[in-house]
């Protein structure tokens, strides 16, 4: 026989759906916050990795890509010669001995044609043609395949091997701004220029903003067509930015902003740890596509 419990007067059991409380908007507020800053956290992260890190493995890449393409292009005989070529098209071959230097060259030099390797400027002959051939090159990030050009010395040879052969030149020296410029090259004389950015004192490599020059010769050069570039656009020029890129970085940031909310509103239905693990490579996506868009606002030599 059972004895039935009894219950006090005035008491009353609470239904199961009352105990548990929504969320007031103080505690909605602090997970909107903190979900924002946890995804501003992993931008500003990956963006640190992109430019110290992952942008060197990236231009290592790239240049094994354009390696091999430019080693077809000059086993069919189809590697460019000019005067017109499409940018980010492979162009030579640069090795500097003396740095230990081996880098395919390509068309342009605008920021987001040098996150592959050095560019050659399109007003200028090709290099190893006749006339003064300008490259530039990065010197902090990507690899920085220019980083170290200011200790070359006079007499240091630097190869390039192109489309119509292979040519060597000598280094004749260095210079800065408000040094003055070399003499005109003479008949038949091929010149090379190569162009980077430097820094000073002790943050020398994360203080890049001098731009430096290197000045070679060969006596004679390869036959440069006519009809190349008169000028090149702004953002080709030294220690410019490419600012073609805005439109696509605000939709990558529009987009980052899109995803924050939306794992905001996950998190109100499934866990914390679901709700990342599920989120985390979509904003790794996103941060590796901005941070990439947004290196292109850099000046193109740093």
């Amino acid at each position: 026989m059972t004895t039935a419990t009894p219950v006090r007067a005035g008491s009353r059991r609470r239904p199961a759906a009352q105990l548990t409380q929504p969320p007031s908007t103080h505690e909605e507020q602090l997970r909107l916050f903190s979900t924002a800053l946890t995804v501003v956290g992993i931008l500003a992260l990956w963006f640190a990795a992109q430019v110290l890190f992952l942008g060197s493995l990236s231009q290592d890449r790239e240049q094994a890509l354009l390696h091999d393409r430019f080693r077809s292009d000059l086993a069919t005989a189809v590697a460019p010669v000019g005067p017109v070529v499409p940018e980010r098209t492979p162009v030579s071959l640069l090795t500097v001995p003396g740095l230990g230097l081996e880098q395919v060259v390509v068309e342009g030099t605008s920021s987001g044609a040098l996150l592959s390797g050095p560019g050659h400027r399109r007003d200028t002959p090709l290099p190893g043609q006749v006339g003064t051939s300008v490259i530039y090159g990065k010197g902090a990030t990507y690899g920085a395949p220019f980083g170290r050009i200011a200790e070359l010395t006079a007499g240091d040879r630097i190869e390039v091997v192109a489309g119509q052969g292979t040519q060597v030149f000598t280094v004749t020296g260095i210079r800065r701004a408000g040094d003055p410029l070399p003499a005109r090259p003479v008949e038949q004389e091929a010149r090379l220029t190569l162009v980077s950015a430097e820094g000073t004192g002790r943050l020398a490599a994360l203080s890049r903003g001098e731009v430096v020059y290197v000045d070679a010769s060969a006596k004679e050069g390869f036959p440069a067509p006519a009809g190349r570039l008169g000028a090149v656009p702004e953002e080709e020029r030294a220690m410019a930015v490419d600012q073609a890129i805005l439109p696509r970085l605000a939709l990558l940031l529009g987009l980052l902003v899109g995803a924050t909310a939306l794992i905001v509103l996950l998190r109100q239905r499934w866990s914390g740890v679901l709700t990342w693990v599920m989120a985390t490579p979509v904003v790794l996506a996103l941060s590796w596509a901005t941070t990439d868009a947004a290196m292109r606002l850099l000046p193109n030599l740093v």
